[in-house]
């Protein structure tokens, strides 16, 4: 589950890249990488948490 968080972290700031890239220039796709660091360091962080929560108690 966290690794799926840590790719997520690369990926989807570049897909955020291309994507506003191609359709707005440059500052577009700057914006939509940034979009895509906070929805991939928020999944990152849920996964972890939820990882947490599961541990058992000591």
């Amino acid at each position: 589950m966290i690794m799926f968080g840590c790719l997520l972290l690369v990926v989807l700031p570049l897909i955020g890249l291309v994507v506003g890239g191609y359709l707005g220039g440059l500052t577009a796709g700057l914006w939509m990488a940034l979009g895509g660091l906070a929805l991939a360091v928020l999944a990152c962080s849920i996964s972890v948490i939820a990882l947490v929560k599961a541990r058992h108690p000591r």
